[in-house]
């Protein structure tokens, strides 16, 4: 069985985005680039359980964000086998785009980014990185598309593209690999877990302030501020998932935390973000429980 070592991450990007849609209105541009976030996750998790299900020995790495010569790249999964390092970019496009003159174009014309350039270039800067680690492997990079509403035309055949219909045939190729693994590679593997960025230097975010933002707890499933208390629980009235009141607002922390860096957390800004549904007895216990709390009376904040 194949050593998975981590959950995928989630970007930072995408989390920002995620709570921002739900608490303003996001412009054009915001919400394609975060619909766009969310397609290409929903892409990556599909991926993920295919090589879930490999069966021989190799190891896993879901989502790495890396930089090296201060250039980042990220590499959407890395498959570390005996002799080989196998790289994917997964791609979760629907409908019909055709290649031309080096060129992505969908349907309507519009052109996209080149994939199969982004690949050569996360490939460059990964031989690179393992060669300033000290490691030598061969290293292959292909492009997934993972879709099955996706067609592609046009794309020269020699090209390292895997298509919608050859990817069954891939996961046994993949088993097929023969693979013993020793230190060496998992020392590999936890040197790139450590390399990982958390946070990418090119998030796209647009301007807010705590004031514009819409105060309410957010539902833990469908992202949306439809919430309200019911005894211990917070329930969506949209999607009516439940969850215990102490986990929405320790989650609601994390948001303030996330959104505004360096915030001091106290009962009233937690009382007001949360849409003022809660009694401020019950956030303090809960953050008393959960946080250091320094300072006195009205001064008292948490960490």
């Amino acid at each position: 069985m194949p050593i998975t070592t981590m959950p995928r991450p989630i970007s930072s990007e995408l989390v920002t985005l995620r709570l921002l849609n739900a608490r303003m209105d996001l412009s054009e541009h915001d919400q394609w680039n975060y619909a766009k976030l969310e397609k290409g996750l929903e892409g990556e998790l599909k991926f993920d359980l295919l090589t879930d299900g490999l069966v021989n020995n190799g190891i896993v790495i879901k989502g790495l964000l890396l930089e090296v010569n201060d250039s980042e790249f990220q590499i959407d999964t890395t498959l570390i086998f005996e002799g080989i390092i196998h790289l994917f970019d997964v791609k979760n496009y629907e409908n019909d785009y055709y290649y031309e003159n080096g060129k992505l174009y969908s349907k309507n014309g519009n052109i996209l980014t080149d994939p199969l350039l982004q690949r050569e270039r996360c490939e460059s800067l990964f031989l690179r990185l393992l060669k300033n680690l000290g490691f030598n492997f061969r290293v292959e990079s292909r492009l997934v598309f993972i879709n099955p509403e996706f067609t592609l035309m046009q794309a020269p055949r020699d090209y390292p593209i895997i298509y919608p219909t050859q990817v069954n045939r891939l996961m046994k190729q993949l088993n097929e690999i023969p693979s013993r693994l020793t230190k060496m590679h998992e020392n590999l593997a936890r040197k790139l877990i450590s390399l990982h960025k958390p946070v990418s230097s090119n998030m796209k975010l647009p301007a807010y302030e705590f004031e514009q933002l819409k105060k309410m707890i957010m539902c833990k499933l469908c992202y949306l501020l439809s919430t309200t208390v019911e005894g211990n629980f917070i329930v969506c009235k949209t999607c009516g998932h439940k969850e215990l009141v102490d986990a929405a607002v320790l989650r609601s922390v994390r948001e303030l935390i996330i959104l505004f860096p360096g915030i001091r957390i106290t009962t009233s800004l937690v009382y007001e973000w949360c849409g003022r549904v809660i009694h401020k007895k019950r956030i303090s216990r809960i953050l008393r429980r959960n946080y250091t709390r320094y300072g006195h009376g009205k001064y008292s904040y948490y960490q």
